[in-house]
């Protein structure tokens, strides 16, 4: 789980280069629910927000094969990178790794009459899915994540991710 003290988390972010930097403190991004609602579609609030599933084999996501990044589409912290994304066979995206592991945060989920670990976003405690331990080499971890609390920079844009705690840091 990222490092949370006072009113900042530390992950890394890219610089206006394209370059992943840190670990830096940065601000957790904390809004209400009428401003979440106002920013996202009512199935990305559902999803990313209020913890719902989208259906499998339906997200926008899921067949994605472009090289890039998958950002937190409510904050835009990096996430997950496309060389970590598998095809589980499962219905939504997978990863066998985060970007940076201080960007994926965890806590237990007994909803459902089960254990899982539930995964958010490091910074704005975005639902994004669950993580489990039947992933391929060499994490053996398979990151299952909604399309809906996500969204996709291509590689060539990787620039529009940057943050202004990265400015001037490497």
């Amino acid at each position: 789980m990222a490092n949370q003290n006072g009113g900042t988390v530390q992950v890394k972010v890219f610089d206006a280069e394209g370059v992943l930097v840190g670990p830096l403190d940065v601000p957790r991004v904390e809004k209400t629910d009428a401003e979440w609602q106002a920013q996202l579609s009512p199935e990305q609030f559902r999803v990313a927000r209020a913890q719902g599933t989208e259906r499998p084999f339906c997200g926008t996501l899921l067949d994605n094969k472009a090289h890039g990044v998958y950002a937190c589409v409510c904050c835009g912290l990096p996430l997950f990178a496309s060389n970590a994304k598998f095809d589980s066979g499962t219905g939504w995206p997978s990863f066998f790794q985060p970007v940076a592991d201080e960007n994926v945060a965890t806590r237990a989920d007994t909803s459902h009459g089960t254990v899982r670990v539930e995964i958010l976003c490091a910074r704005c405690g975005g639902h994004l899915g669950h993580v489990f331990p039947d992933g391929p080499p060499p994490t053996r971890q398979r990151h299952c994540v909604n399309s809906e609390s996500l969204t996709f920079v291509d590689v060539e844009d990787l620039v529009t991710l940057a943050d202004p705690a990265a400015a001037g840091r490497s």
